[in-house]
């Protein structure tokens, strides 16, 4: 039969739980400090703790509800003076143009994505054809070979363009 090792594993639970305790309270201490602003989100991150935790300790929830109390959020900046703000002309241009510099990347979008759904087609329809090359480029030379090759290859390409280069663009 074994021997009862629960005392061990008890023991080990406790310990864990005080170090989270002591890692809480020490960041804490360090936030109030250093005149952070505390929040359950803010300790947690410090603290490596998980939020639920924070909330379900009673006496760490009520010091830092006192702690964000004592450290309120700061104020939001003021607005500036009257003339210097944008009168509602000036916003409905600026708005205007904003709408109508979106209509035009629509329609540029809009006809990239169909260029480019007839470049698949006819990508698709050189494959089931037969008339690959083998290029994703059309109309462009190869890389120039460097280094030892075959007679072939030096031999230049002759001026005429090949069938296989020739796409007829459908309007």
């Amino acid at each position: 039969m074994r021997a009862d090792n629960s005392r061990h594993v008890i023991a080990a639970a406790q310990r864990r739980a005080e170090q989270t305790r002591q890692r809480a309270v020490a960041a804490l201490r360090r936030m109030d400090a250093a005149g952070q602003r505390i929040s359950f989100d803010s300790v947690s991150r410090e603290a490596r703790v998980s939020r639920s935790w924070l909330y379900a300790q009673q006496d760490l929830r009520a010091e830092i509800q006192r702690l964000r109390a004592r450290h309120p959020a700061t104020a939001p900046a003021p607005a500036p003076p009257q003339r210097q703000r944008a009168s509602d002309p000036s916003l409905l241009r600026r708005l205007e143009a904003a709408t109508a510099r979106i209509r035009s990347v629509e329609a540029d979008n809009l006809q990239l994505r169909d260029a480019l759904a007839r470049a698949l087609g006819e990508r698709r329809s050189a494959e089931v054809l037969g008339q690959v090359t083998g290029r994703d480029t059309p109309k462009s030379t190869p890389p120039k070979l460097i280094g030892p090759a075959d007679r072939a290859s030096r031999i230049a390409p002759s001026t005429t363009p090949s069938a296989s280069n020739h796409r007829r663009s459908q309007p």
